[in-house]
């Protein structure tokens, strides 16, 4: 019978509009007001006294919104590192391939630019914060950097670097970030990170050669007679 027929473009074109109209009740912008809610209350009443319930309050926004952006509240304050270490890995793979390490380091720090805004830095400063103030975080914080670490070594391998090259490039990457950091949180909105990290890295190479000089005994001019 005709009638009993299932139409199978209309019935499909149906759960499409269905699934459209929920995904619509998402807001586009749910992570970025969770992550605002939620440094602004780590910073006014302390990490460990915030709950994931005030941070979806405060977002006006519900804790089911809240866990499908974010896995806990931690991954407020690192979820960002996942990024850099992508952003890190795919640009020193897409490098050129007669690229020295520092040269993959470079362009490594031109592509965090994309994650490193201007409005990015009041909320490093907040997470600075925050972190310093709680021993565990801090614990939490270096797992991440070492990921990224892990990241930038990783990458360096795969372009043919030695073992012991990569893991000292990548330790040589990771310092000159933080230096960036502290200078780019300190800076205004017109520089940018790029542009700190490319100093931190240069300076670094300075004063790595002076440690050497540094080693070598002070020669005496004789006493005259």
């Amino acid at each position: 019978m005709r009638s009993g027929r299932i139409n199978v473009s209309a019935t499909m074109r149906l759960c499409r509009v269905a699934y459209a109209v929920r995904v619509s009740r998402w807001p586009p912008d749910a992570r970025e007001r969770l992550e605002t809610a939620a440094l602004d209350l780590f910073v006014a009443n302390g990490y460990e006294q915030t709950t994931v319930a005030q941070i979806a309050d405060r977002a006006g926004l519900n804790r089911a919104t809240f866990f499908r952006h974010f896995t806990d509240k931690r991954e407020v304050l690192f979820g960002g590192e996942d990024v850099l270490a992508g952003l890190f890995g795919d640009a020193i793979r897409a490098a050129p391939p007669e690229a020295t390490p520092i040269e993959c380091l470079r362009a490594a720090f031109t592509a965090a630019d994309a994650a490193m805004t201007p409005r990015q830095r009041a909320k490093a400063v907040q997470r600075v914060q925050v972190v310093a103030a709680n021993g565990e975080l801090q614990e939490r914080g270096l797992l991440k950097h070492a990921r990224i670490a892990g990241s930038i070594g990783a990458a360096l391998r795969a372009r043919g670097a030695g073992d012991l090259t990569a893991r000292l490039a990548a330790e040589v990457g990771m310092l000159a970030f933080r230096v960036a950091v502290e200078r780019w949180m300190r800076a205004g909105d017109d520089e940018p990170f790029a542009l700190h990290a490319e100093a931190a890295l240069s300076e670094l190479r300075t004063r790595a050669a002076e440690l050497d000089l540094a080693a070598q005994p002070r020669v005496t001019a004789p006493a005259g007679p």
